[in-house]
């Protein structure tokens, strides 16, 4: 504990300095912990939906953790939309609680309020006080490093989720291609396997009235022309290393692609040329938000799509079925990865003005025990006043998923769970917990559909940057980034990719790239020593 000692002790006094109050000395002393009927309070600051109770101390899962630890939260809660601004308002004035939970922090912020003496470091407390995080980083180190700031201390607790592992994680793909099979079988056609057969079945679909109306209204190919999971990005496998929303790829050497420089890049935004030139792709691809995309989906007039889970567009209903990847005009058959994984970095931190460090620890935690990890994610069990997302099996100490029975999964785990620091890896299934339903759907689907397609070994993992490196990532990507999407847009429409190649990747250095490149390949190496 000498460490986290020493630091408190200078970050309260450069704390007294930020705020420029020096009575706020005495509090600072004193501490925000004290002792309610024998029991250790913690003030802790955090954020809910507004369809949770103002007061999260009326959450069942919150009284069970008082009724096991014998530590009270005395809370500060604020909705979602009015959060980040009134705990920055916090950290401004000086005024702490002991800790901040469901914390929203980012790398960024993490190391400014480390820097400035707002939080501390907390490794010396996993070590001595938190068995329970402790196993979780011994069965899974590689989220170790992903804590550990450049400096080498450790300043927050994590959220991890884990479904599925390696290439079967439920992160793997998020920009599936749905495809109409009912218009395939309409018209007689198969399942395309190469990018040509696409296109000529695109084509049968705008001049063949496969929905049977009389009029020409269906639309071939939709998607929404920004990164992320409606961009078209999935097409791109056929031709090379693939795309992903961060334009990032590694080899099985562990070197940095920056994928958009690619040559494999070129010959996919040619292909979706030649499906513009056709008038295959929805008009309003290029300017479409959600909603637009959203009512036309549901109206079931695409003949493909793009998003991560076809019941948020068009329904959990037979219409639509994911398209396996397809080879190009070389053969190549690819599903690139996405850099995706169930990791959040900036849950919660302890600040400077905590004097009950050991208990904290203890609280926090608890919070890592695996079955109170798979509560705080989705929510609990045995609650009589309103409807419950588990049932816990007594036999075998295990919760299983209770029919949902007509409510929305997300207000019920608004409701009922805390969200905040939490482990559930994928061991979890079937000994601690079951999988939800929708989340065992898709993971066989990328098993069955995508795995098999995938070529990658590496993802590019989460991480931890210095502030240096933040700075100069986030000011190349911004012009960077813009200009990738701009000439990609152009060329979908103009077919100019071939003619300005050269300028282009000239014009990606002037941008900086090359630094950029740098950056993320030293980030990569530091992470996966």
């Amino acid at each position: 504990m000498k460490n986290v000692r020493t630091v408190s002790v200078s970050v309260i006094a450069a704390m007294l300095i930020l705020s420029g109050c020096g009575s706020n000395s005495g509090s600072s002393n004193e501490g925000n912990s004290t002792a309610t009927d024998g029991k250790v309070t913690l003030k802790i600051l955090t954020q809910s939906s507004p369809l949770a109770s103002a007061d999260p101390n009326d959450k069942l899962i919150n009284k069970r953790l008082e009724e096991k630890t014998g530590i009270h939260i005395d809370w500060k809660n604020y909705t979602n939309d009015v959060f980040i601004e009134k705990r920055n308002l916090a950290v401004a004035s000086g005024d702490l609680p002991d800790a901040i939970f469901d914390a929203a922090y980012s790398d960024y912020d993490l190391l400014k309020l480390a820097k400035n003496g707002v939080i501390v470091p907390v490794e010396d407390l996993i070590e001595q006080h938190m068995p329970n995080l402790k196993k979780v980083l011994e069965q899974a180190p590689q989220y170790k490093a992903m804590m550990t700031a450049p400096d080498g201390h450790i300043y927050s607790f994590p959220w991890i989720e884990e479904l599925g592992s390696d290439k079967e994680s439920i992160h793997s793909v998020d920009d599936l291609p749905w495809i109409n099979v009912e218009w395939l079988k309409t018209l007689g056609l198969d399942m395309p396997k190469t990018t040509e057969e696409l296109k000529q079945v695109l084509i049968a679909f705008k001049t063949k009235d496969p929905n049977g109306n009389g009029e020409a209204d269906e639309i071939p190919m939709s998607f929404i022309n920004k990164p992320g999971g409606e961009d078209l990005a999935f097409l791109f496998g056929s031709f090379g290393l693939g795309e992903n929303w961060d334009h990032t790829v590694v080899t099985d050497d562990g070197k940095v692609i920056f994928t958009a420089a690619e040559d494999g890049y070129k010959d996919a935004v040619n292909y979706i040329n030649e499906l513009y030139k056709e008038d295959l792709i929805d008009i309003e691809a290029y300017t479409q938000d959600w909603n637009t995309y959203l009512s036309k989906g549901k109206d079931n007039r695409y003949g493909m799509y793009f998003t991560w889970d076809k019941a948020n567009i068009t329904g959990m209903n037979d219409t639509y079925d994911v398209m396996p990847a397809l080879a190009g005009p070389d053969g190549h058959v690819n599903v690139t990865r996405t850099n995706g994984m169930g990791f959040d970095r900036g849950r919660m931190v302890i600040t400077s003005k905590n004097t009950k460090l050991e208990d904290t620890a203890k609280w926090i935690d608890q919070l890592y025990d695996p079955l109170q990890s798979v509560q705080n994610n989705w929510g609990t069990y045995g609650d009589e006043t309103q409807q419950n997302i588990f049932e816990l099996d007594t036999s075998t100490n295990m919760l299983k998923h209770l029919p949902l029975e007509g409510a929305a999964p997300v207000e019920l785990r608004q409701k009922t769970s805390i969200a905040g620091p939490l482990a559930i890896l994928d061991g979890y299934y079937g000994t601690v917990t079951t999988k939800p339903d929708d989340a065992a759907w898709r993971l066989n689907l990328l098993k069955d559909v995508m795995v098999p397609d995938m070529k990658a070994t590496n993802i590019f993992p989460k991480v931890f940057f210095s502030i240096d490196e933040l700075d100069r990532l986030s000011t190349i990507e911004t012009d960077l980034f813009a200009y990738v999407l701009r000439m990609r847009t152009e060329w979908y429409q103009n077919g100019k990719a071939e003619s300005e190649w050269a300028d282009y990747l000239k014009e990606l250095d002037r941008l900086g790239l090359q630094e950029w490149l740098q950056i993320k390949q030293t980030g990569y190496d530091r992470n996966t020593q």
